[in-house]
């Protein structure tokens, strides 16, 4: 598609134009690990990372949102991962987190549950209550299909099957909640919801994930994720991000670092063997992910079965720290630094050059009557925009031609990076991916063996070419000007084979 080492805007676009008009390819086995590289996925025969700026999780549950038109949009933009929260836990409209427009939060009477209605009234969200017993199928229709759309676009979905509730507000708008169904739930504190310890919800937790993956199996762009943010609900001080504050902010979100306690894990531990236990007698069989924590830690201990470790707010060396696990590591979530969509580029570059196998950002520009990304007006905490995922793709475009199964992270290339961050990736055969994070013109000391070596700097926020490098080098130390640059610019080098 692409002349390998040369990107430009202009071919970009005729590259993702093109891409919309492909008709998909036929699905065989679900997206796994690479054999070559499990730190990259295996997707319908090709190595794949997988980057995205998306809604906000509620695109099946909220009968408003268009999603089709929401998958397009992400696949003109060269975008290939989507998250998705099936409905088992809701948000509150216009206050939950902030954000005004919220996915997650569909108007009254307008929450598509995978339960059907019973004609008993007062669901806390408008309409009547839920009868947990039986099945909504208005509601899997619209799964079924969001799944075989974001398919044919060759979009992988992560499925969350759960979810903390971080507060009454949230459990309030449960279909579990014994208040919005008429199966007499247990009456529980919301930080118990995800226990073992939760009465018969337990049972009804069981049949809505054993019926999710049913459903799913025949998708082969499919990931199964445990529960968002179990940290939330059942937090576990284990670390701070900066320890010289003064207490008692140093011990206090966002500056701590939380696991999900014992009670968590065991029931978190449960819920992967649903998963597993499911689909043992199904065809197909899909990757499991756990969400660890938030920032960053070198991970203790796994939950069995996990082959992708989610991080949410993930500093770079999250990845590098832990890429001796031989899993794929996620940043999950970002999506509450504003609207600067600088920031959430910069991230998406220093993750992914460290190492890491996915990006995903929250894109509140995302909302019903605006799945094409074009809602500018301040929505919450975080931004999104047609900019920042252009940006993300070509993200994305940089990392699809390079040989990804050959690389891995590079700590000696860069001995030094002119007043700015490095991350490399760098393969034996002589490629490398180098992210400059900072602002230059730059002076900056390679390490390199003797060879031929051509190479393009390239401007992250359009894509083009700023200046290209060709040059014979006799081994060791060879210095390198970056071309002018504002919040990062980008360096793929070649050595010649002899």
């Amino acid at each position: 598609m692409l002349k390998r080492g040369a990107i430009c805007s202009s071919l970009l676009l005729v590259f993702f134009l093109l891409a919309g008009r492909e008709a998909p390819p036929a699905a065989g086995d679900p997206i796994r690990l690479h054999p070559d590289n499990p730190h990259y996925f295996l997707f319908r025969g090709k190595a794949v990372a997988l980057i995205t700026s998306g809604e906000h999780y509620g695109a099946v549950i909220n009968a408003d949102f268009n999603y089709r038109r929401y998958l397009a949009t992400l696949q003109a933009a060269g975008l290939n991962y989507t998250r998705l929260f099936p409905g088992s836990y809701v948000e509150v409209p216009a206050k939950s987190f902030g954000i005004q427009r919220n996915d997650l939060a569909p108007a009254p009477g307008r929450l598509v549950a995978p339960w059907a209605r019973s004609t008993v009234p007062g669901y806390a969200g408008g309409g009547d209550k839920f009868d947990l017993d039986r099945w909504d199928a208005e509601y899997f229709k619209r799964f079924d299909d969001f799944l075989m759309e974001a398919g044919n676009r060759g979009i992988v979905v992560e499925i969350s099957l759960f979810s903390s509730q971080y507060g009454d507000a949230q459990w309030a708008m449960s279909p579990l909640n014994p208040a919005n169904n008429i199966n007499a739930t247990t009456v529980i504190d919301w930080k118990s919801v995800n226990t073992l310890a939760n009465g018969n919800i337990l049972a009804y937790q069981e049949r809505y994930a054993r019926k999710l993956v049913q459903e799913a199996n025949k998708f082969d762009n499919v990931i199964f994720e445990i529960q968002n943010e179990p940290f939330a609900d059942r937090p576990l001080l284990k670390d701070v991000v900066n320890p010289y504050l003064f207490p008692p902010a140093r011990t206090k979100f966002p500056n701590s670092i939380e696991l999900a306690d014992d009670a968590s894990i065991a029931w978190q531990t449960r819920v992967a063997q649903w998963i597993t236990s499911e689909e043992s007698s199904l065809p197909n069989k899909h990757l499991v992910a756990q969400n660890y924590c938030d920032f960053g830690l070198p991970v203790e201990e796994l939950i069995p079965d996990v082959s992708i470790v989610n991080f949410h707010y993930a500093f770079p060396e999250t990845a590098s720290s832990n890429y001796g696990l031989r899993k794929a590591i996620a940043y999950d979530e970002t999506g509450f630094l504003g609207a600067d969509d600088d920031s959430y580029r910069r991230q998406a570059w220093n993750f992914m050059l460290s190492g890491g196998s996915v990006f995903d950002g929250l894109d509140y520009s995302f909302t019903v009557a605006h799945e094409d990304g074009t809602d500018a007006a301040p929505n919450g905490p975080g931004g999104g925009s047609s900019a920042l995922r252009r940006q993300l793709g070509i993200l994305s475009e940089f990392l699809r031609i390079l040989p990804l199964v050959d690389l891995t992270p590079d700590t000696r290339t860069v001995t030094h990076a002119g007043g700015t961050y490095a991350r490399v990736l760098s393969s034996p055969g002589g490629e490398y991916a180098i992210y400059f994070d900072g602002s230059g013109p730059a002076d900056v000391a390679l390490d390199l063996p003797a060879g031929e070596y051509s190479g393009d700097w390239i401007n992250t926020k359009t894509g083009a070419i700023e200046r290209s490098e060709r040059f014979q080098h006799s081994g060791g130390t060879k210095i390198l000007r970056a071309p002018e640059f504002e919040n990062g610019i980008a360096l793929r080098l070649e050595r010649a084979e002899r």
